[in-house]
């Protein structure tokens, strides 16, 4: 008999967050699909202690990019679902959740590349810089780990019903009034804004059931403390009031 007996699959485990994700994205709606979709995607993660040390992460600045796993923390579910209906298929096909990268799974899991801008102290805070995510604001980070290209990068990988990136980006349009709005802001409080705006409508945000319909209702996403109205127009989207 084994000294080591294995414990029970079914134990749960417990996960303690090593961060707090104070993002540009404040609620679901308009968030890019995927990590990487947008370039102009900022945030910190607030390291909680007792893993805000900086020897814990020692080494972190010679990453170009790091691998984070979070919880979707705004999909929890009492029950799971053994399939979905990813948004790329137009919501009508389903799928397994897991050859899925729905956030609605078992243990709520993700898991991101995102690129790597700096740790630093502010205050009493160890804060990790990062770009081009997915994260909302409050996702709980579980785990950092290096992204290792000669591994990680498998350009022969194939998955079959989406293995180019979207290409049915819609055309931005911004009114005046959002010009206006726009350049009268703090670029440092809101880096990239009109480029993160671009991205964020442009891939149409809005359920599988609306996408590709010209209608006269007015959208939000809430970007920073920013509430971005838009229309979806005969020429694309329009981008009315940033503010």
């Amino acid at each position: 008999m084994s000294r080591h007996p294995s414990k029970p699959s079914g134990e749960a485990l417990t996960l303690t967050p090593i961060a707090i994700t104070r993002s540009c994205f404040k609620d679901k709606f308009g968030v890019p699909r995927q990590p990487g979709l947008t370039r102009h995607a900022w945030a910190d993660l607030i390291i909680q202690p007792p893993f805000d040390r900086e020897d814990a992460f020692r080494g972190i600045d010679s990453c170009s990019h790091l691998w984070l796993t979070f919880q979707f923390h705004e999909a929890i579910r009492e029950e799971w679902r053994p399939v979905v209906r990813p948004p790329r298929l137009g919501g009508n096909r389903k799928m397994g959740v897991f050859a899925s990268r729905s956030p609605f799974r078992p243990n709520s899991l993700g898991l991101s590349v995102v690129s790597n801008h700096g740790l630093r102290r502010i205050g009493k805070q160890l804060v990790l810089r990062i770009r081009d995510h997915d994260l909302i604001e409050g996702t709980p980070i579980l785990d950092i780990k290096p992204y290792l290209p000669f591994s990680d990068a498998l350009p022969e990988a194939s998955i079959g019903w989406a293995d180019a990136p979207p290409s049915d980006q819609l055309t931005v349009l911004f009114s005046a009034e959002a010009d206006t709005q726009i350049a009268a802001l703090n670029p440092e409080d809101y880096p990239d804004l009109r480029n993160l705006i671009e991205d964020v409508v442009s891939y149409d945000p809005r359920p599988s059931f609306r996408r590709g319909r010209e209608e006269s209702r007015i959208y939000g996403a809430h970007l920073y403390d920013l509430n971005v109205r838009f229309q979806f127009v005969p020429t694309g989207v329009e981008v009315l009031t940033v503010g």
